[in-house]
């Protein structure tokens, strides 16, 4: 059984949607959860401690134990003051969720630079941040989990995407949880990402009720920050039931030489399989 009692997990962007899902598992098995929300609009606009204490106060009411964050981490100070308050009020982090996120639906042609800076800013430049302040502790710790937030449309082509900037920094924390679990892994350090696909506020196609729940997202997310985790450098997609482990693999190989010519290569990536 996977229980995380005595462990202390930071959750960004828990105020809604999945942040939520999860900070009320991870509660559920005992984890001290630190739920951070900036209680920011879709675009990342606006501020409000509101969410984030109505959900650490819905974990306490539970039985639970959660602190209340509300730092902008659309700044590196932000992130770091995160982690730094969280450490001073509890001594330690066992795991670091960044879910936080935000979306513009604009392709590349219409986004405009103050639209990609925000985006980025939130969804992968926090990432960086925000692992790059908790990394020192969790390699004197010799233990930690880190678990990332990616996309279909930062891993994979989807005919007709509109969320340019939104797949870009998606694809960035893919890159980032890739080097961090390279880095981690003679520390004990785990680091994996988490693809869901739910009904949150950011998502544009009508859904039947209880279709893609951010709770059937959160069981997954709880695995990955336990200590029963399998694996480092995975990405783990969850769609309402149906679960998916991504990572890079070779679609076709060959060896055609080292002086072979474009035409060589068209011919080889061309060619039926077998």
């Amino acid at each position: 059984m996977i229980d995380l009692a005595g462990q202390v997990v930071v959750v960004t962007g828990a105020g809604r949607g999945l942040g939520e899902a999860y900070a009320r598992l991870l509660a559920a098995r005992g984890a001290h959860v630190a739920v951070h929300d900036g209680g920011v609009d879709r675009d990342g606009s606006g501020s409000d401690a509101g969410p984030a204490q109505a959900v650490a106060g819905a974990i306490a009411d539970a039985g639970g134990r959660a602190s209340v964050h509300v730092q902008n981490l659309a700044t590196r100070h932000g992130c770091e003051e995160l982690i730094a308050e969280v450490l001073t009020e509890h001594g330690r982090i066992d795991a670091l969720v960044h879910n936080a996120g935000i979306v513009r639906y604009h392709g590349i042609s219409e986004a405009t630079a103050d639209e990609y800076n925000a985006t980025m800013a939130i969804n992968a430049d926090a990432a960086w941040w925000l692992c790059s302040a908790v990394w020192p502790l969790m390699r004197t710790q010799r233990y930690d989990r880190i678990v990332l937030t990616t996309s279909d449309f930062g891993l994979r082509a989807i005919d007709g995407a509109d969320v340019a900037a939104y797949s870009v920094s998606k694809g960035a924390q893919f890159g980032l949880m890739n080097a961090l679990a390279g880095e981690g892994r003679s520390y004990g350090i785990l680091v994996n990402a988490i693809c869901p696909v739910a009904a949150t506020r950011i998502f544009r196609r009508t859904v039947q009720p209880q279709e893609l729940t951010p709770a059937s997202v959160a069981p997954g997310v709880a695995m990955l920050v336990s200590r029963e985790c399998p694996f480092t450098g995975k990405v783990l997609r969850a769609a309402g039931g149906e679960w998916k482990i991504y990572q890079v693999t070779a679609v076709r190989q060959g060896d055609l030489g080292s002086d072979a010519s474009p035409e060589d290569v068209l011919a080889w990536a061309t060619r039926p399989p077998a």
